[in-house]
C-alpha cells in the first residue's frame, strides 16, 4: 500500500460536538504514509450545536499529519445531501478515493486502512464496512434489536429484488473510488438516509465492484435522526423503482447508469 494514490477523508457531522473530535483523532496517522495524499474533509450540516467550533479548532496543529477543511453548510442539506457536496468536492479535486465517516464516532475510523486495502489492490471499486458479516456482532456490539431485524429484512428484500449478495445494504462505512462516483449520477438522489440505498443500486446497475469487510458495531448513546419507518418505505421503494426500471416498465434517469458506465470503458464487477 505504500504511497498510491489521494485520500480525501469525508465527515459528515451533524450536532456532534462531543464526538467529532475523537472521531479525527482516531485516523490513523499511517495513511499519510501508505498513500500520496490524504486530506479530511470535515462538513458540518447546520448544526445547532457547537460541532461547527469544534471543526474549526481541529485545523492546523491539532491534526499535523495531514490537511483539513471545514465546510459549513448554511442551509441543513441532509445525510444524502452532505455526501454529494464531499463526493463532487473529492472528483474536482482529483482524488483517488474517498471514505465516509460518520462524526457521531458509530463507525471506527481505525478500520479505514482495512476499507481502502482492495481499493488501493484495484479489487474493489467500492468498499463497504459491513456489521453483519461476524455473527452476533451487531447485537454485542449493541445494536437494538428491532434495528438489527429490520436492516437482515431490508436486506433482504432488498437482495432478492436487486439480484445481489450483500450481507448489508445498511452500513455507512465507504470507500469508494472516484472513479466510480464518476460513472453514476448520484447527484440525482435523494438528501435523506436512503441515499445510501440508491447509490448501492446505482454501483450494482453500473457494474462495479463491490467488496464488504467485516467491522465492529459500535452504538453508544449518539442520537438516532433517522425515522425507521420513513427509511425503511424509502428504501423498498427506490429498490422497486430501481428493478422496474431494469425491467423497462418505466425510466427513472437516476437509475440510467449501465450505459454511461460501458461508454466510459470502465471496469465490471
Amino acid at each position: 500500500m505504500s504511497q498510491s494514490g489521494r485520500l480525501l477523508i469525508l465527515i459528515a457531522a451533524y450536532n456532534a460536538e462531543r464526538t467529532i473530535e475523537s472521531v479525527v483523532a482516531r485516523i490513523p496517522r499511517r495513511l499519510a504514509g501508505q498513500l500520496e495524499q490524504v486530506e479530511i474533509l470535515l462538513i458540518d450540516d447546520c448544526s445547532a450545536d457547537r460541532t461547527l467550533e469544534r471543526c474549526r479548532a481541529l485545523r492546523g496543529s491539532k491534526v499535523p499529519f495531514c490537511h483539513l477543511d471545514v465546510i459549513s453548510n448554511e442551509r441543513n442539506q441532509g445525510y444524502g445531501g452532505t455526501q454529494k457536496i464531499g463526493y463532487e468536492h473529492a472528483i474536482r479535486a482529483g482524488f483517488d478515493y474517498v471514505a465516509l465517516l460518520h462524526g457521531d464516532g458509530q463507525y471506527a475510523p481505525e478500520y479505514l486502512p482495512v476499507l481502502l486495502a482492495p481499493l488501493i489492490a484495484d479489487q474493489a471499486d467500492a468498499v463497504f464496512g459491513s456489521r453483519m458479516m461476524d455473527k452476533g456482532g451487531a447485537l454485542q456490539g449493541g445494536m437494538p434489536f428491532y434495528k438489527f431485524v429490520g436492516n437482515r429484512i431490508l436486506t433482504a428484500a432488498q437482495n432478492w429484488l436487486l439480484g445481489s449478495r450483500l450481507s448489508e445494504f445498511h452500513s455507512g462505512y465507504r470507500v469508494y473510488s472516484t472513479a466510480a462516483l464518476r460513472a453514476i449520477p448520484f447527484h440525482l438522489n435523494s438528501p435523506g438516509f436512503h441515499f445510501d440505498t440508491e447509490i448501492i443500486i446505482q454501483l450494482l446497475i453500473a457494474e462495479k465492484r463491490i467488496k464488504e469487510v467485516p467491522i465492529p458495531t459500535f452504538y453508544g448513546d449518539e442520537i438516532c435522526y433517522v425515522n425507521g419507518l420513513d427509511y425503511a418505505w424509502n428504501v423498498i421503494k427506490q429498490t422497486c423503482i430501481a428493478r422496474c426500471h431494469e425491467l423497462s416498465l418505466f425510466y427513472e434517469r437516476k437509475y440510467d447508469c449501465a450505459v454511461r458506465a460501458k461508454e466510459l470503458g470502465l471496469k465490471s464487477r
